[in-house]
């Protein structure tokens, strides 16, 4: 384990996760000041160490849970953290009101992975994703902060939940062949879907059913977006910039898959570099809300 000597490597190391690792969210990120940069940076290279548990396939289940487990006991104890990570979130901790318990939901959210849980119904996969993205909304709503707004937690929860069902629209193919459903079964079914890779390597779709369903579920994640991103009123310029240039990033990423859904049977659909750092700069500007 690495271990620092100071606050501000703490941060360092943070910021160079982040910026390795977070390929879109780096690029809202850097558009905060620094000390809220700095913040942010910290809570993503944690929410990085948590979803890299669940994502090793070397490891067996129990060690994920263990290494979970781990997690949460650094969490209960950060004055005793030498791990830069820790550090640098313990301090985040002190200077913003972050809610240290959405780690928390953020580890239930990964243990579902990692226990193989199903989806029947739709609002099953919404606690699904109010854990592992719902969370990390309210995270960054700490560090942002915001005018008097009483729902302005409920609205970046409501944020998180969208882009996780952008992520899941994405990952369709990559899920399924390591061994993950996350569409409800409800929905595959409405749709006669039996998610399947043919021997091209493509997700099947004899009969247009996937592509309907990429349809129908692409229009409940705009619903989403639209109720999540009530929140922006209420942040300062520079906080409204870097969320709006998060979610505008992962909504393009829907409007293609919306347009294309084949884009998604074969391929991890991403943007551009040049692409995100113009999603970034509207944002900047006012011209993406």
């Amino acid at each position: 384990m690495t271990t620092v000597s100071t606050v501000d490597e703490a941060y360092a190391h943070c910021a160079a996760v982040t910026k390795e690792q977070a390929r879109n969210f780096y690029y809202g990120i850097r558009l905060l000041p620094p000390d809220k940069r700095a913040a942010l940076c910290a809570v993503y290279a944690l929410a990085r160490i948590i979803d890299d548990i669940g994502d090793d396939t070397a490891a067996s289940a129990e060690t994920k849970l263990q290494g979970l487990a781990g997690v949460r006991k650094a969490l209960g104890d950060l004055s005793a953290a030498t791990d830069p990570v820790y550090v640098a979130v313990a301090d985040a901790a002190r200077r913003y009101p972050i809610p240290l318990g959405a780690f928390e939901e953020l580890l239930d959210g990964v243990e579902m992975d990692v226990t193989g849980r199903e989806y029947v119904r739709f609002d099953e996969l919404v606690e699904y994703c109010r854990c592992v993205a719902g969370s990390v909304g309210r995270l960054c709503l700490g560090v942002f902060g915001s005018r008097p707004e009483p729902n302005a937690p409920v609205y970046a929860d409501e944020l998180g939940i969208a882009l996780q069902q952008t992520n899941i629209l994405r990952d369709i193919r990559e899920d399924l062949l390591s061994g993950r459903v996350y569409l409800p079964k409800e929905d595959l079914d409405r749709f006669g879907v039996e998610l399947s890779v043919g021997p091209d390597g493509k997700l099947a779709d004899p009969e247009g059913g996937l592509t309907a369903l990429i349809h129908d579920s692409a229009a409940r994640a705009r619903d989403w977006y639209s109720r999540g991103l009530r929140l922006v009123p209420s942040l300062d310029g520079r906080s409204a910039a870097c969320c709006t240039a998060m979610s505008g990033i992962y909504r393009t990423l829907l409007d293609r898959i919306d347009e294309q859904p084949a884009r998604v049977f074969d391929r991890r659909l991403s943007l551009s570099g040049r692409e995100k750092a113009v999603v970034a700069f509207r944002a900047l500007t006012g011209i993406g809300r």
